[in-house]
């Protein structure tokens, strides 16, 4: 049995900041369909959101895929590529 069966899931032990959305089962490669299908999604979202609430659906939204991540070192890359990405915008 290999490694993600066993784990019930497979867990990344690195942050992957390549595209990796997926349609289904199948890895959408070389398709933005996937990824512009969860944009569709987000903004969907934050339609009717005011902006104080926006920002707590944000919140709450990054708390539940941290919790799906559960890997703390992934956590802790994810959250130093954001910092580098927003000082990169300054």
């Amino acid at each position: 049995m290999g490694e993600c069966e066993s784990l019930g899931a497979c867990h990344l032990k690195t942050l992957r900041l390549t595209p990796n959305f997926h349609l289904g089962e199948e890895p959408a490669k070389g398709s933005t369909e996937a990824s512009d299908r969860f944009y569709d999604m987000l903004i969907g979202a934050h339609r009717t959101l005011s902006e104080p609430q926006s920002h707590a659906f944000n919140a709450r939204l990054i708390l539940i895929l941290a919790n799906h991540i559960g890997d703390l070192e992934v956590l802790r890359e994810a959250l130093q590529a954001a910092g580098e990405s927003q000082a990169a915008e300054r």
